[in-house]
């Protein structure tokens, strides 16, 4: 057989370190401002950690400018001792909510977990605010212009839980679909490869998290616990 001809280049694709999106009595803290706890200043420095003992070199870091995807990434250029200048792309943000208080007890465990069970309607909204569909129609495109760059051969992404299922879903099935389940635990690790064709994604892997990578922890998803910590302020 014939080696192929098209060399592929690796995108990792991180989300950022674990914060506290909710105080002890279950309220909300802005997630624009919100900074990585002590649990997910480790995460960072421990993904840095497995880039560098793998000796990876980034070309680019790209982040949504939200605080804890710039802290994140600080931390793992800092472990690997690469000075490279962050660029921000704001349509990587993660996926907008609505106001918390106006979304009835009864549809409450509905809004914080529906965006991720199964194949999502992109109709679903995240916490009565931004629908699955509008998120991957600022996210997809953003994709494609990363790929159209052809200055790079490995860039670090560093992103949010619902932006990283949408790139996932998007390598997966080549397809505007939306898979729910694809668990992204704070701080974890994902490798994708794309080649010069739109459709030629090869996934490596998912939802490494250096730290703990057999997950013995809570088998509940983030939007679970979340919907749990909230729940105390009702």
């Amino acid at each position: 057989m014939p080696e192929p001809t098209n060399a592929r280049r690796r995108i990792f694709l991180m989300r950022h370190g674990s914060v506290t999106y909710f105080d002890a009595a279950g309220k909300p803290v802005l997630p624009e401002q919100v900074p990585l706890n002590d649990e997910g200043r480790s995460q960072a420095d421990a993904a840095g950690a497995a880039f560098a003992a793998a000796g990876v070199r980034f070309d680019r870091v790209i982040v949504s400018g939200l605080p804890r995807t710039v802290e994140t990434a600080q931390r793992v250029l800092a472990v690997t001792g690469q000075d490279i200048a962050l660029d921000v792309w704001p349509e990587l943000h993660e996926i907008k909510g609505g106001r918390l208080s106006t979304i009835p007890s009864a549809e409450l465990k509905r809004a914080f977990t529906g965006v991720f069970e199964g194949v999502v309607n992109p109709e679903q909204r995240f916490l009565g605010g931004e629908s699955v569909g509008d998120m991957m129609d600022r996210v997809h495109p953003a994709i494609q212009k990363l790929r159209d760059d052809g200055s790079w051969d490995t860039v670090l992404l560093v992103l949010h839980g619902g932006v990283n299922c949408a790139i996932l879903s998007l390598a997966l099935t080549g397809q505007r679909l939306f898979l729910g389940g694809l668990a992204q635990t704070a701080g974890c690790i994902n490798a994708l490869d794309v080649g010069q064709d739109n459709a030629d994604w090869v996934v490596r892997f998912v939802n490494h998290v250096p730290p703990a990578p057999l997950q013995l922890g809570s088998r509940l998803t983030t939007m679970e616990q979340l919907f749990t910590q909230y729940s105390r302020s009702r």
